[in-house]
């Protein structure tokens, strides 16, 4: 593989995966990105532009797609509308960037026999109770709760197909829930981060107890790599640093990292469909592809991310005033 396109690369973990390409390996990088709100050019600035190059495109428009994975060794699928309470309010964005782009794209490797690789997330197996001693495996069945989550199951489900009815030359990562920088900031860890640097009491939803399973986007971006270059085709894996946390206890320890009192926030009416606890068995990663975790401490990530933030408020502060405004709108 020489040249990488990467769908969605000015997104929060798409820009992480091209910044780990082109630090640590020799292939070139185009990203394709229809610059929605949840994209940011800054997050691209200072790449190579002899090994870089950023295309403006929907990727549900042939037109755009089809030369781009004609000249590309790979297409690695970040590109995703990707964020539940939105998706609550309007899912049309969610129909047509995660099933009609996935399909779009699908036809192009198809038709160019371009390498695939398809991004997702935990989500699409629903939630846990927070009693349960299981985690998601590669075997677990689909079980979305969100328009956000069934959109990814669809999309999932569409590469699957693909694969088997076409014999496209592709993999499938899901992966729990990131963090890390580049993180857009109506998120959960970068909006408390940023609260607390504007002066801005952080607020919690319901009582905290739901869980996530947490990764650094930097340990994702190695994951994937990994899988791209030593996958089997045909081939699921699931991308997890056993970081089960639940969101009280993340926002307390941030919180307190950033020289706050651990009881310094507000709870907030919980989120509608709000699920319980996601956990990822990412044993088959590890033990088949010998892939492992950098920041395998949650609270070193975290302060990673903390300084990240602190360090680049010319990224993050022209968006605060917009999204707390959205979210003061429905009193979160």
């Amino acid at each position: 593989m020489g040249k990488i396109l990467v769908t969605g690369g000015a997104g929060f973990i798409g820009s992480n995966f091209v910044h780990h390409l082109l630090e640590n390996t020799d292939h070139s990088v185009t990203v394709l990105d229809k610059m929605t709100y949840a994209a940011n050019e800054k997050s691209l600035e200072g790449l190579d532009p002899s090994r870089f190059e950023l295309v403006k495109g929907d990727i549900a428009d042939r037109n755009t797609v089809d030369p781009l994975v004609d000249e590309a060794d790979a297409v690695v699928h970040y590109a995703a509308e990707s964020h539940n309470d939105n998706s609550l309010n309007d899912p049309t964005p969610f129909i047509h960037t995660n099933l009609i782009g996935t399909f779009t794209l699908l036809e192009a490797v198809r038709e160019y026999k371009t390498r695939y690789h398809h991004i997702s997330t935990d989500e699409v197996f629903g939630d846990l109770e927070l009693d349960d001693p299981a985690k998601f495996t590669e075997k677990t069945p689909y079980n979305p709760s969100s328009p956000y989550s069934s959109t990814k199951a669809g999309s999932d489900l569409l590469v699957r197909a693909w694969m088997r009815s076409f014999g496209i030359e592709a993999t499938i990562s899901n992966c729990s829930n990131n963090y890390g920088p580049f993180q857009h900031i109506e998120k959960f860890i970068p909006r408390q981060i940023t609260n607390i640097l504007s002066g801005i009491r952080p607020k919690l939803y319901g009582e905290g107890l739901n869980v996530r399973d947490w990764i650094h986007a930097s340990d994702h971006s190695s994951a994937v790599l990994t899988i791209l270059e030593k996958g089997k085709l045909g081939e699921t894996y699931l991308i997890g640093a056993n970081g089960e946390e639940n969101n009280i206890t993340v926002l307390r320890t941030i919180l307190r990292l950033m020289g706050q009192p651990e009881d310094a926030f507000d709870h907030v009416v919980d989120r509608p469909g709000h699920d319980l606890r996601y956990a990822i068995d990412g044993s088959r990663l590890r033990e088949e592809l010998g892939w492992e975790p950098r920041f395998t401490n949650f609270e070193s990530g975290l302060e990673n991310t903390i300084e990240w933030y602190a360090e680049n408020r010319d990224w993050w502060e022209p968006l605060k005033a917009e999204v707390e405004a959205k979210y003061s709108k429905v009193g979160q």
